[in-house]
């Protein structure tokens, strides 16, 4: 039992190591929260692709995995929930399996934390015992909408790219709508919600709309029309505790890049620190504190993402995209000094669903996070298939250290858990995401790839190691074309939605 009130990060850090509850991270892939397993004990990924091949000892994997075709990354979870294999080992872990020893007390119900999750999603948890460790779907929904986070932001002085709200049947009606703000007609439109850029738009004349409007309902929808400007991208996580907001590292996004992602503007990948002044970083983390006030108001708690775009003509700060939930740079935040000098963000999440009574100075811990004298330099992308073509997967990379030969290929060296062991810049960690056997598709996740040091330039260019990283792994991939019947329905990424 821990005691009565845990007191500063010590004790937490205590309290996580001798953990008896058991806490499942259920998802596609164990890729957001890989290596938290070493923080917390008890911790479990329960995961449908097998990126370690069950050599993974804090990994689940069902056996049989013969499913539906999947739509959306909640698909993925709710029917994880539902597998027997999966039930059957939350019970055996819980103490109710036949084998527990006499007199011994069951343990305590689990957490679940997810990426993505609905409302099925809640239901089938909580006929496994399971508590939720995330704020209501419901409300997670509304606040991930572009719309509504617009109007977050403006009530907590974040200001966004000059903008307006509305509507637009046609062209014409987007153009005397962006009038009606000022906006020019070199615009970007967004719907309210979409992944990695799928649903934003940049639109400078008619065939633009038509194009846009070909691939998704614009004209169905209300629209966040804004001023295009030149920009760079940071994101930053940050915790929503009961002692008030946490605010993680910041670090630079890698977004639309043809050679790592089929849509323009979609997210690839970041890398850390991120490339701001001292006066902007410190104006992003008061930014993103604010947001935390906002969405305290809102009822939340927990961990969140925001996305920042720095004008590149006059370096003001605008927010992007408020995300509530799990991220796709949780893998960097967890291994960032901040990280190893007191304890993931992550961890700071749990401890506002575990009932536990703690005390801890936020100002202290974020002053703390705010250094960067002595940082870490990493990267990570997420290498996405970009052709058209579908093929039946012969041939994929294992997941493990990697090594890049004079050649260019990325010579595999020896196997490992997660990325946390990296010292050089010449060694890289890949996550494998498909295998031989399933399909591969235009926008498919084949795999995440993290190493130490920049990918990216401070003019948003791929550096040489970068590209030959990306042509090194994917030069192991091999399939077999299949015929479009056969061809799956696509699912969300495995990693960030956002």
């Amino acid at each position: 039992m821990p005691p009565a009130r845990l007191r500063g990060v010590s004790d937490l850090r205590e309290f996580f190591r001798t953990n008896e509850r058991p806490i499942y991270f259920i998802s596609p892939t164990a890729f957001n929260l890989l290596g938290i397993d070493r923080w917390v004990r008890s911790l479990r990924y329960v995961c449908y692709y097998d990126s370690f091949d069950g050599g993974h000892p804090s990994i689940f994997v069902p056996a049989d995995r013969r499913a539906p075709e999947f739509e959306s990354i909640e698909d993925i979870c709710n029917y994880l929930l539902r597998h027997p294999e999966v039930a059957a080992m939350m019970r055996a872990e819980r103490g109710d399996s036949v084998g527990r020893p006499p007199g011994a007390a069951p343990r305590p119900g689990g957490l679940a934390t997810f990426v993505m999750f609905d409302s099925q999603t809640e239901e089938l948890a909580a006929r496994l015992g399971l508590r939720v460790a995330h704020p209501p779907a419901e409300l997670r929904h509304r606040l991930d909408s572009k719309i509504v986070t617009t109007q977050l932001g403006n009530a907590a002085g974040v200001p966004s790219v000059p903008n307006v709200l509305g509507r637009a049947a046609n062209y014409a009606d987007l153009l005397a709508l962006a009038a009606s703000a000022g906006l020019g007609r070199d615009l970007v439109v967004q719907m309210p919600y979409g992944d990695s850029g799928k649903t934003t738009f940049f639109i400078g004349n008619e065939a633009d709309w038509d194009s846009a409007v070909a691939k998704e309902p614009l004209a169905r929808e209300e629209l966040k029309v804004m001023r295009r400007i030149e920009h760079r991208a940071v994101a930053v996580e940050a915790v929503l505790t009961r002692h008030g907001t946490l605010v993680g590292p910041l670090m630079n996004d890698i977004t639309g890049h043809p050679e790592l992602t089929p849509y323009r503007g979609g997210w690839a990948g970041n890398d850390y620190p991120a490339s701001l002044t001292a006066e902007q970083k410190q104006r992003a983390r008061q930014l993103t504190r604010q947001l935390g006030d906002q969405l305290a108001g809102q009822g939340y708690l927990g961990f969140f993402e925001v996305d920042y775009l720095v004008d590149t003509g006059t370096g003001e700060l605008y927010l992007g995209e408020l995300n509530p939930r799990i991220s796709g740079i949780s893998s960097m935040t967890n291994v960032t000094a901040g990280a190893y000098a007191d304890m993931p963000l992550f961890l700071f999440h749990l401890l506002e669903y575990l009932d536990l009574d703690y005390e801890i100075d936020i100002d202290e811990i974020n002053e703390r996070w705010s250094r960067e004298a002595a940082v870490d330099v990493w990267s990570q992308i997420i290498i996405k298939e970009t052709s058209s073509a579908v093929d039946l997967l012969t041939s994929a990379p294992r997941s493990g250290i990697y090594t890049l030969a004079p050649d260019g290929t990325a010579d595999y060296r020896r196997p490992a858990s997660d990325w946390h062991g990296i010292v050089r810049e010449s060694e890289a960690f890949f996550l494998r995401i498909l295998a031989p056997g399933d399909f591969r598709y235009r926008g498919a996740d084949l795999g995440a790839l993290v190493t130490r040091g920049r990918l990216q330039t401070d003019g948003n260019r791929l550096e040489r190691r970068c590209t030959d990283w990306i042509a090194g792994i994917r030069g192991q991939f091999g399939g077999t074309p299949v015929v479009p019947l056969q061809a799956p329905a696509p699912t969300r990424e495995a990693f960030k939605m956002a």
